[in-house]
């Protein structure tokens, strides 16, 4: 029989945030995938784990996958873990558990501390609706086109950025996105866990004096619904009424629901529309 693959939170700081089901899974494997051993031995000496230990990391992930497929479809149980928190988020593990799912290996998750649902609940933003950004990409023009997206997003945003990344950062993120509420989020479960909610204009100002330390999490507010509502009639607005006719009408919809259409989009009401029509037409 296959083994399984156990990805297995970790503490992102406080280490009695360890779960006993992660412990007793780390000690009875064959085999612990970590991101960095030098890091993670300190994990295990701590909770007097000594399962061997191979590594698994960002520069290694897709042969090193196919290694550890191999063990896994010979019968071995691994468990992989990350530096801190949940693998598989914004990790390289993610590239494992695809490569499991194709060999037809199982995989289960041991769940356990999350740096972006942490900060998220931190935050004092919306809850209800969030996307998870991660790290904005390094290459230049993939980050202006994440940016434009994220400008019309309207759920909370997660994002994950290090100290000397941070202000460069910010900075992009308010000229894109314009002024936000924004909390700032670092050293979580730690001693010095530092949480300050603010707005991207403020934050800039900040660090203008302060220098940024720590891995930071950034919970940015997003567009709200009226905004947008009101950017989509401006743009509407600065057609005239016959162009704006002509825009459905040129894409199959018939005069009558037509005038219905731009009446929504202008925020007035059909017979407006109608009206207006009929007296240019005399």
């Amino acid at each position: 029989m296959a083994g399984v693959l156990y990805l297995c939170a970790t503490p992102i700081g406080n280490l009695q945030d360890m779960t006993p089901r992660v412990v007793e899974t780390l000690r009875m494997v064959d085999v612990i995938a970590a991101e960095d051993t030098r890091n993670s031995i300190k994990l295990l000496n701590h909770f007097e784990i000594d399962t061997p230990m191979t590594s698994y990391h960002e520069y290694n992930k897709v042969e090193k996958a196919k290694q550890l497929v191999s063990s896994l479809q010979a019968g071995k149980n691994i468990a992989l873990i990350t530096d801190a928190g949940t693998p598989a988020i914004s990790d390289p593990g993610e590239v494992l558990v695809q490569e499991c799912y194709k060999a037809g290996i199982k995989v289960t998750s041991l769940p356990g501390p999350a740096a972006c649902i942490t900060a998220l609940t931190l935050s004092g933003l919306s809850t209800r609706r969030f996307c998870f950004e991660g790290f904005l990409p390094s290459d230049k023009r993939e980050k202006e086109t994440i940016l434009q997206c994220l400008k019309e997003e309207t759920r909370t945003i997660v994002l994950y950025e290090a100290p000397h990344h941070l202000v460069r950062t910010l900075q992009e993120l308010y000229e894109v996105l314009g002024e936000r509420k924004v909390t700032l989020c670092r050293e979580l479960t730690k001693k010095f866990e530092t949480v300050m909610p603010t707005t991207l204009e403020q934050a800039l100002s900040y660090y203008e004096t302060e220098e940024p330390r720590g891995e930071y999490v950034l919970v940015l507010e997003g567009k709200s619904f009226a905004e947008k509502a009101r950017e989509e009639r401006d743009h509407w607005m600065q057609l005239s009424v016959e162009e704006h006719m002509a825009y459905y009408e040129e894409k199959g919809v018939d005069r009558k629901e037509a005038m219905k259409l731009v009446a929504k989009d202008r925020g007035v009401s059909k017979r407006d529309i109608y009206q207006y029509l009929l007296k240019v037409s005399e």
